[in-house]
This record gives structure tokens, sequence and C-alpha cells, in this order.
């Protein structure tokens, strides 16, 4: 794969002045941890061993839906280096259970969980009982010699049939199988279609998959008695939340409770949540008194892990003859396993579809209806991309064929039904609010970069020697930098803002602890970059801290591509308050005027002359070790912390455009995936190496979802391909070349005008792709409209199958 980039920079209405500038912000700069991962030097929680450290692994339910008769464990508890079996009522009488609902989802109901199944379990995968040994091996051989009387019960796997009055209840109490319900509608759609000239519809499905990251969850929980304290090393997104939901569950004080996220191999949405077997985790050290280890195995984290994306989305497009969009309509059914995801839901991923369908156009009409169903599989929950691959999808395929019904140019009719460059503020038909968005600008440079008109002339002339091409467009906006509307607004105690705080050392180093963690994304990079630039130091001067709730600020961690535009401007507007204590302090030490003063490259120098005044080093040890020398009174300080939350907006979209080029065997099925162009508003790009990295990555995890990736689930709900030899994940002999370019329409709710990019690869990717298959099948009459696209499946759409 190789990746292009160019940038092109859309100036916001504000003074020049207001954008922090520097050596850093906006260069590409290589990650400086990444040579201590290539000699195998991070630190993963596996790689963490304590004293009198013991090991978990977890009995897991092999049926989908079953009540637990006689367990027998006997045979297990007198095997070499067993330490406890645990069964889930043992831990229920130290963690309390939870329900998984947000109150700003009226309506949503989810039974309550336990960290073990208590009498029933209702997916395959589900922790049943807890094997503790001094080893893993040790406790993998017990749980071979424990059995479980399972009294199966009749499973509900199809999500178009779960609240039929003949399926069965996976929880009486709740009264039926809907989690969730929402309807949105500006009240117009019916006249508009009635208005149209052309009204197409169809009905998309996409297959269920999961995360597959190169380190699994992993936890180690460590309790002190002696001090009611509790440690947790853990593979995780969020530590702060985690702190909190141990806290609150074990009834501990939550300044009693410290999260340590060290290196995490991979996240991707997966480790933002939590899981049964974490509470079962720590409930163990308590019962215990020791610390406890567990790491998830690869075949036990596809049942156990979270899924995501089944969908099946009937939609309806009304348009005029010269093609005009005037409305769209959906309606989504998504099963989500049969309990909530804590403490972020199995909604948000069906909400979001409902609020960003048909997010790039202008339309004044929308109608959508979402259904949210219990089901007897994994639970599913936020995934990279979090609705946005199946709203873009469902968006863009339905736009490409109403174009091919009308007979119109799929990129003239998005250049027609766009939202216009100079059209912002406004909101969208769904009522999403948009700040500034750039799909004109997009558009315009995608033309230019593939030559689109010389791949139609390609592909026509291809054609005609039975060679089929296709070419799919896909226009997205992505939500980032999310505020309080989130979570916080519906009880969620998930934190909106982030902190930094920036420290000088007395050899002239700055230490920056933030709460956004690093996961392979290269944020300590941009932390670090942006923390030189604000205060005025080399890069290789700035030490980056993060991932310890003992030690960072309190903030929200990294979700919904929040990094860079949340706690990279906490750590610019601490380094900027640092920058000036700095100023104040060589003033004080110097006699000289503040104002004549400035700190560059870790020396503080003349402002006009560029002379250099003082070593930030000396004045760092007259500020540590000589403050006799200075004046009497309170003298600046050299440890600063500033907190950001963005208020300004619900979320700060950003958009862009991506294009796909393929070609379709048509005697096997068989997609080759020749160009893959993305054109890319993200803000202000701060590091562009960092972010075409991220876009990269994230194109090929769609492309994945699109081609490749679907938990394949039998008619009683257990998953038929749970190991890597049988799910299908995206390599790169198959990937295609990735183009990359960039318009920059910096926010307005932050002076470093950065927004968001982890994601709006995977938003787009699989809509790209899909219309270039249907695009190279169109002159067949063939179309395919489920993801993912298989050879089986496209055969079957050409009448071979």
């Amino acid at each position: 794969m190789g990746i292009i980039s160019e940038r092109e920079v859309l100036q916001p209405a504000v003074a020049a002045s207001a954008e922090p500038a520097g050596a850093y912000i906006g260069a590409r700069v290589a990650r400086p941890n990444a040579k201590r991962h290539l000699e195998g030097r991070g630190t993963y929680v596996d790689d963490v061993v304590l004293a009198r450290m013991a090991h978990v692994v977890y009995l897991r339910s092999p049926i989908a839906h079953a009540r637990i008769g006689n367990i027998d464990t006997e045979a297990a508890r007198t095997m070499p280096g067993i330490i406890a079996v645990v069964d889930g009522k043992q831990i229920a009488q130290l963690c309390t259970p939870w329900v998984a609902t947000l109150a700003h989802l009226p309506g949503m109901k989810s039974a309550p969980q336990y960290p073990l199944a208590m009498d029933k379990v209702c997916w395959q995968g589900e922790p049943v009982l807890a094997v503790v040994a001094e080893s893993r091996r040790q406790a993998e051989d017990a749980l071979q010699t424990i059995t479980v009387d399972w009294q199966e019960l009749p499973a509900v796997c199809k999500m178009e049939t779960a609240l039929d009055a003949a399926t069965p209840l996976i929880h009486p109490e709740l009264g039926d199988n809907l989690c969730f319900s929402k309807t949105i509608d500006t009240g117009g759609v019916d006249d508009a279609f009635a208005a149209a000239d052309v009204v197409v519809e169809e009905t998309y499905r996409f297959g269920r998959h999961t995360g597959v990251t190169m380190e699994t969850r992993s936890v180690l929980a460590d309790y002190s008695p002696a001090d009611h304290k509790l440690t947790v090393y853990q593979s995780h997104q969020a530590p702060h939340m985690m702190q909190d939901l141990y806290a609150r569950h074990f009834s501990l004080p939550e300044s009693s409770v410290r999260v340590i996220c060290k290196d995490v191999g991979g996240s991707f949405g997966i480790k933002v949540h939590s899981y049964p077997d974490d509470f079962a985790t720590v409930a163990l050290s308590i019962l215990l008194k020791r610390p406890v280890k567990f790491v998830a195995d690869r075949l036990e984290s596809f049942t156990s892990d979270i899924h995501a994306r089944e969908h099946i989305v009937h939609t309806r497009l009304a348009a005029k003859a010269n093609g005009e969009i005037l409305a769209f309509e959906i309606d989504d059914v998504t099963g989500v396993g049969p309990y909530s995801v804590y403490p972020r839901t199995s909604a948000i991923e069906g909400n979001q579809v409902l609020n960003i369908t048909g997010g790039p156009y202008k339309h004044k009409e929308y109608r959508g209806h979402l259904k949210v169903v219990l089901q007897n599989k994994s639970p599913t929950s936020q995934y990279r991309g979090v609705g946005h691959p199946i709203a873009c999808a469902v968006t863009e395929c339905i736009v490409d064929l109403a174009a091919q019904k009308l007979g119109i140019d799929p990129l003239l009719m998005r250049k027609m039904n766009v939202m216009p460059d100079d059209g912002y503020p406004c909101s969208g038909a769904s009522g999403i609010k948009l700040e500034k968005l750039s799909h004109e600008q997009c558009l315009a440079k995608l033309e230019q970069m593939m030559d689109y008109a010389g791949l139609r002339q390609e592909q026509e002339s291809l054609r005609k020697q039975g060679i089929y091409r296709g070419i799919g467009l896909a226009v997205l906006v992505e939500l980032t930098n999310p505020g309080a509307a989130f979570y916080g607004v519906g009880g969620a105690r998930i934190a909106a803002q982030d902190g930094a705080t920036l420290r000088l050392d007395p050899t002239g180093i700055v230490t920056c602890l933030v709460g956004v963690g690093e996961q392979g994304q290269g944020t300590e990079t941009i932390f670090a970059q942006i923390a030189a630039d604000a205060v005025g130091v080399p890069m290789d001067r700035v030490r980056v801290i993060t991932g310890d709730t003992d030690v960072t600020p309190y903030g929200g961690g990294t979700w919904a591509s929040r990094g860079a535009g949340i706690g990279g401007e906490a750590v610019l507007l601490a380094g900027q308050a640092l920058r000036e204590n700095l100023r104040k302090l060589a003033a004080v030490v110097l006699k000289k005027d503040i104002e004549l003063m400035d700190v560059r490259n870790g020396k503080v120098v003349d402002s006009v002359s560029g002379e250099v005044l003082i070593e930030l080093a000396e004045l760092g040890r007259i500020a540590y070790f000589r403050p006799d020398t200075l004046p009497a009174g309170a003298l600046p300080e050299l440890v600063v912390s500033r907190n950001y939350a963005q208020r300004d907006f619900p979320f700060v979209f950003t958009n862009g455009v991506q294009a796909s080029y393929v070609e379709v065997d048509v005697e096997t099925g068989f997609v080759k995936l020749l160009k893959h162009w993305v054109v890319e508003d993200c803000g202000r790009v701060l590091n562009p190496m960092l972010v075409d990295e991220q876009i990269r990555g994230a194109v090929v995890q769609g492309i994945g979802g699109a081609m490749f990736e679907e938990c394949l689930y039998d008619d009683n709900g257990l998953l038929r391909n749970g190991s890597m030899a049988d799910y299908l994940v995206p390599m790169a002999s198959e990937m295609p070349d990735i183009e990359i370019s960039h318009v920059e329409t910096p926010t307005l709710t932050s002076q470093l005008g950065a927004k968001g990019a982890g994601e709006a690869g995977t938003a787009g990717a699989p809509a790209a792709v899909m219309n270039a298959i249907n695009d190279a099948l169109a002159p067949l009459n063939a179309r395919v409209a489920e993801q993912p696209v298989t050879p089986e499946k496209i055969l079957r759409a050409l009448g071979v199958l």
C-alpha cells in the first residue's frame, strides 16, 4: 500500500494570531516511542508480574441460551496448583449488578447483569465459573474436568423475528425483546415522496463483526487488604471510567482505586467498555487477597469481546427528475445480544445510524425508524466508527441507485446535492448541528486526484473487452470532539472534558501528564508536539505520561476521535500557561520587562533580537534549589494544569469523500481492489504522517467489514467461525494503494482547530467499495446490497448460483 498526501487549508474567519505557531504542530514528526516498541520493550498487561500473582480462566457457556443445572467441580478443586473455583453467587456478594441504559435514550431497557452468570446463560461465551490457579496452564487443565448440566432453552437468533409474538423472551421480566426504539420525522416526508419524480428503495444487510485487536483484552487486579487499596492494570481506553465503575460496584472510595493502562495493543472501541470478566477478576482479587490476572485467549475473544454492525436497513430516497434529492427514509433493525453493554450501552450505534444517515446532503425531509432488539448472541456495542459505516453505506448506495435510475453521473449527483461550503453553520435534516464543512472542496479535489473523467473512459473501453471495472464514491460526515451530549446528559459518568498537567523539571525537561492514553494511534507524539510548541522547547525535551489515574488529570480517555481535539487542546492551554509562568519567573530572575522576553528552543530569549538570556535548565535550578536568591513573595508556578471541554456543539463534525476502483471477475465473483482515494477534512492537521496512518488503517478496517469480516452464526446461536483460521481479516497483499489528500477547515471551538481523524476511513470505505462493485456489475443488471460482499453473493447476484 502506498500513501500520497496533499494538504489544502481553508482558513476560518479568525485572526491568524489566534492559532498556535511553532516548529512541530503541523509537521511530519515520527513517533518517539516507535523504537521502544520495535525493540520489544513495550509493557503490556501480560508483561506485568506481581508477587503471589494468580491466574484465572473462565468457564464459558458453550451454548446460546440455557438454565444452569448442577455444576461438578470436585475433580478440578483437587488438581495441582488450584487456588479456588468460584461461581456467580460468590462473586455477587462482592460486586453489585448493573443495568446499561442512558437517560437521554427514553424507553431503553436491559436486564440486570452480573459478573458471572447466576441461574442461566444468554449467549455462547458468557462467563459462568472462575478457576484460579498458580499458573494459567494449571487453571486451563482444571477447567477441562468441570461438568455442567446445561438445560437448553430456545435461542433468539434472528433480529427480524425477535419481536414476533411467537418468539420466546430472553428476559421475561422486560415484557418483550425490544431494547430501544426511536423515530425521527421532519413531518413532510410523505408529501416529498408524493411529489417526487423518482423513488428508489433497497434493503441493506450488514454482517456483524468484531475488532480483533493485536493484544487481547487483559486485566490484572491487585487488592491490598492492609490499606483497602485496589490497583488494576488493564488494557483499556478509558482508565478513569473504569476507576469509577470499580469504585461504585465494589463500594470502594474512588480515591482507593487506581487503574493503570500502560501500552495498549490496539483497541478500536473493543476496549472502551466494561466486561463481566473485568469485574469478576477484581472480585477474585478482593476475595483471595492477592493479585489475579486474566488474559483472554484468541478463541474466547471471538465470543466474549463485543461485536458490532449487525443491521438490516430498508431505505427509500425521493428525487426530482433533475437529480435534486427531496427526502430520505430508513427503517433500521439491529440486534445487540442479550444485554446492553455497560456503561455506554448497545443503543448508541443504532442511534448514530439514525442521526447521520443523509448527513452530507441538503434535503429538508427525513424520517428514520430504529428498533434495537435483544438476541442470544454476543453483545454488541461501540466499535470503530460507531454507526458511521452503516449510515454512510445506506446513504451513498441509495444515492448511487437513484443516480443510476435517473441516468445522472454519480459524481454530478453528489455535487448537486451536498451542503454548500458557504452554507454553515446549519443543521442537517436529522437535526445534527454542523459548524463548518467542505464537501464541495473535497469533491473537487477528489475529481482531480483520481482523474475521474479518465477513469470513466478507461472503464468504458475495458467493458468492451469483457473486463468489468467499477468506480464507487462515498461522501461522509463524522462526529468527533464530543461534548457531554454523548454520555454525560444520559447520566453516565464518562468525562466529556480532559485535563493536562505540564511541569518544568529542574533539568529543563517538560513533563506532560494527560488523561487521554496511547493505543497505537500516536497520541503521545501529538501531545509532545503540542507541548513543545506551546512551551517553547525542543520536542525531545518533552516527556509524556498517560494512562494512570493516580498520576494523570481526570479525563474521558480515547474514543470518538477526541484525543487530539480534546486532550490536545488541554495540553495546549497548559503549555501556554506554563510558558507565561516561565516568562514571569525569568523577569524576576533577570530583573527585565516580561514583554521583552520569550521562550524559544528551551531558552528564554530577547523577543526582538533573539539573544539568549537564560536556559530553562538554569531557570529550573534557581527555582527548585536556590529560591532564597529570589525576592520575597509568591513565585510563578512551574506546574500548571488546564482542562478543556468542547461545549459549543454537541459534536464537532468532520467530512470527507472516498473513491474506490475495483475489478470484478464475473466468472469467480472475486473482487480486485485496484486503487482507493481519500480526501479528508479533519480540521487542522497536527501531524500529517500520523493522520495519514490513521486514515490508511481505518480504510483497511472499513474494507474488512465490506468484503471479509463477518461473525457467522447457526440457527442455535452458535458462532461458526470463531478462530483466525475461519474469520477473515484484510491482509496487506489484498489491499490497494491508498492515495490521501487533505482539506483543512479548522474548528473555531478551540485554538488548535483540530477535529478527529481516527474513524473517517472506516466510515467511508465500505460504501465506496460496495458502490464500486455495483458499478462494475451494472452492465450485467446485477447488484449486491449485503456486506460483506463475498464472491458467493456476487455470483448469486449474477444468477450463477
